[in-house]
C-alpha cells in the first residue's frame, strides 16, 4: 500500500510516518519501480502499535524500547513493567499539576464580581502578578 493508504488506515499523518521511518521506529518500506514506498501489513501493524503507545502519551524513546521487546519476544520483558510504571508516574505527576492549576484558576475566577463593566477583578490579579505582586492564584512570589 502507498503511504497515503497507510496514513488513512492508521490515522497517522504522512509527515509523522516519514519521521518514524527516519527515527528507526518504522522500517523503511520497499520501493516500487516508480519510486513510491510500498508498505506491507507489518508496517500497518507496527504503526498501529506506535500510535497506540503514543495515545498513552508514551515518549518515543519508550516506544522504541517497547518495539525492541516486540521484535524479540523471547527476551526478558520485565522492563516493560518498569516502562509502564514510569509512564504511570508521569501521568500522576501531570494530574497533580493539573489539579493545582485548576485550584489556581478557581481562585482567580473567584475574583470576578459578576459585573463586566469598568473593573475586572481577574485582570487586576493578572496585572498585579505581572508586576511581581501577590495574586489570588499564586500568593506571594
Amino acid at each position: 500500500m502507498q503511504i497515503k493508504e497507510l496514513a488513512r488506515a492508521t490515522g497517522v499523518d504522512l509527515e509523522t510516518i516519514r519521521y518514524y521511518e527516519k527515527q528507526g521506529l518504522l522500517p523503511e518500506p520497499a520501493r516500487r519501480d516508480n519510486g513510491y514506498r510500498d508498505y506491507a501489513a507489518e508496517h500497518l501493524e507496527r504503526l498501529s502499535f506506535i500510535r497506540h503507545c503514543r495515545a498513552l502519551d508514551m515518549p518515543l524513546a519508550d516506544v522504541n524500547r517497547l518495539l525492541g521487546f516486540v521484535d524479540l519476544p523471547s527476551a526478558d520483558c520485565s522492563d516493560v513493567d518498569l516502562l509502564v510504571d514510569e509512564q504511570l508516574a508521569r501521568v500522576r505527576a501531570r494530574l497533580k499539576s493539573m489539579r493545582a492549576l485548576e485550584k489556581q484558576l478557581l481562585q482567580l475566577r473567584a475574583r470576578c464580581s459578576g459585573t463586566h463593566q469598568g473593573h475586572c477583578g481577574i485582570l487586576d490579579e493578572l496585572v498585579s502578578a505581572a508586576h511581581g505582586e501577590a495574586c489570588a492564584c499564586h500568593g506571594v512570589p
